[in-house]
């Protein structure tokens, strides 16, 4: 009876606190008509832009769900001193937004390697995966051959245009592998982690894919213990002997890459002074790679030795741009997701508002008739945003309203991960705790290792040539098709012949081992149950 009167009384005090703490202008009616009068007639004043697509900036958040996105706003308006709700992102400004599914081919919640393939490739697949159909089966190598399917960064090098990718993590990892290799397992980065057998059947790692593949003009990101060989000592940690070459076939992948070059103006970097020393005016290839793995997280990166995301964004762009027939570039936002994984809200949401400065910087570098820009996440995660906060609170904060064991939580938290901390059947009192700081771990519901991914739609958001595609509730891979119809690239180029009616396609559907058909039986369910217990065992 006593912790009722105790709630009924926080709750009057925090409806009568939020109504105080209202802005003045907001509490007059007209505030709210006058600016829904505006953004209707920004609405109906938008002509649709159906232009060829010369250039396609893709930005994709890796993790950032709506939840994390609308946290990031908060965040980002606070950062400069405002209450945060109201604040306009970068993204906000995006006039066509769409949802889109991220189930794979057999979980309902996806990792980002399928995803990637999904986004990317334009078909469905299964976890752990890259570049290849659902036929193809989570770490086995002759499931492999044949089920390979190419990438829109592939298709835009065919037809001629200049391609990149920018990444916070290492450039083997799933998001930009996806662009350009083919993998039963994500985790194959180098010879290393490939198990014999597979090494044996034929498959190759997905660090020396990257030479072999696609000519990639730009490569901007981490991994530079997976190009070479084993020993060898890393030039910004020599004496730390996890950041030393992996490989045990005895290839430099980075030199190899250099040869490769002869002829050309091909710069290879791994910290900033050499990065800022690179003119994009005269520079074909640019290879950096900045960290022996992963780029460290926004809020611990040194300025002096690793660029930001910005800065790497811009530098992939000039250097792209100067193609006449146009650029594909994939920019990653990765470390959003690991941060997550780690259950650190204030690593995700900084992540995700340094993302959000270098979309501002493809924008200004771009211009909106000629480039289709597109912003989307490639799953989500289990982070909720929950308590009652007033307005202009932290969002790192603690929710004003305490539970029922009459103790204090914090608006973000997470259903899973390594902050559930139960002790005598009680949760910890964080009275007392600083939320706030960027090492605090958010409590969760459910104990495991890491975080997990949530199944929720993803948004996807859009401007410039023919971003009118991208809107309603679709499938994942029907992302790469749109951008791909857009850019007239890859098979589908009725965009630039004037046409909109369906091409006749005949499908058929096989049985055979490696087709579609072998959903079907024993065998089949066999694999898919290896593949569930593979995948319990890799951080998503």
């Amino acid at each position: 009876m006593e912790l009722t009167r105790v709630v009924i009384s926080a709750l009057f005090l925090l409806v009568a606190f939020g109504l105080s703490s209202a802005k003045v202008e907001e509490e007059n009616p007209e505030f709210w008509r006058s600016q829904a009068r505006k953004t209707l007639q920004s609405a109906l004043d938008r002509k649709l832009n159906t232009n060829v697509a010369k250039n396609i900036l893709f930005f994709l958040g890796d993790g950032m769900g709506i939840t994390t996105y609308t946290a990031s706003r908060i965040l980002k308006g606070q950062l400069e001193n405002q209450t945060g709700e109201d604040t306009v992102m970068t993204m906000d400004t995006f006039p066509n937004v769409g949802l889109a599914k991220t189930y794979s081919v057999d979980f309902q919640i996806p990792d980002s390697a399928a995803t990637a393939t999904a986004y990317l490739c334009g078909v469905k697949t299964n976890l752990n995966t890259i570049g290849v159909s659902a036929a193809a089966r989570n770490g086995v190598c002759k499931t492999q051959k044949g089920n390979e399917v190419t990438s829109i960064l592939k298709w835009a090098k065919d037809a001629g245009k200049s391609v990149g990718i920018v990444t916070t993590t290492r450039v083997q990892h799933a998001t930009p592998a996806a662009s350009y290799a083919h993998s039963a397992s994500r985790k194959w980065y180098s010879d290393a982690d490939m198990p014999d057998a597979a090494k044996m059947d034929g498959c190759t790692d997905i660090a020396s894919q990257l030479l072999k593949n696609t000519d990639i003009d730009v490569i901007i990101g981490g991994g530079r213990k997976y190009m070479t060989p084993k020993g060898t000592k890393d030039p910004e940690y020599p004496r730390d002997y996890s950041s030393r070459g992996k490989r045990k076939d005895g290839r430099n992948l980075i030199d190899e890459w250099q040869s490769m070059k002869i002829g050309k103006v091909a710069h290879y970097v791994w910290n900033k002074t050499d990065f800022n020393a690179v003119d994009p005016e005269t520079t074909d290839y640019l290879m950096a790679l900045f960290e022996p793995g992963d780029l460290h997280f926004e809020t611990e990166r040194d300025p002096n030795m690793d660029p930001s995301i910005v800065e790497t964004t811009e530098k992939a762009i000039r250097i792209l741009q100067k193609n006449p027939k146009g650029f594909f570039l994939l920019v990653e936002g990765g470390r959003i997701d690991q941060a997550h994984h780690s259950g650190r809200a204030y690593m995700a949401l900084h992540e995700t508002v340094a993302f959000d400065y270098a979309i501002a910087k493809g924008l200004e570098l771009t211009k909106e008739h000629e480039t289709l820009t597109i912003v989307m996440a490639d799953h989500s995660h289990s982070v909720t945003f929950n308590g009652y906060p007033f307005r202009g609170q932290s969002i790192l904060g603690k929710s004003p309203l305490w539970a029922t064991d009459v103790l204090p939580y914090t608006t973000l938290m997470y259903g899973n991960g390594p902050g559930h901390k139960i002790t005598n059947g009680k949760r910890p009192d964080i009275r007392d705790v600083n939320t706030k700081n960027k090492d605090y771990v958010q409590l969760a519901a459910v104990p495991t290792q890491s975080a997990t991914h949530s199944g929720e739609d993803v948004a996807v958001l859009a401007r410039g040539p023919m971003a009118h595609l991208f809107q309603g509730v679709q499938e994942q891979n029907y992302i790469a098709h749109a951008m791909a119809y857009a850019a007239c690239v890859g098979a589908d180029i009725r965009h630039c012949q004037g046409q909109t009616e369906a091409p006749a396609v005949h499908t058929t559907f096989t049985n055979d081992k490696n087709g579609a058909g072998a959903a079907c039986g024993l065998p089949a369910l066999l694999s898919s149950l290896l593949s569930a217990l593979l995948a319990l065992v890799v951080l998503m």
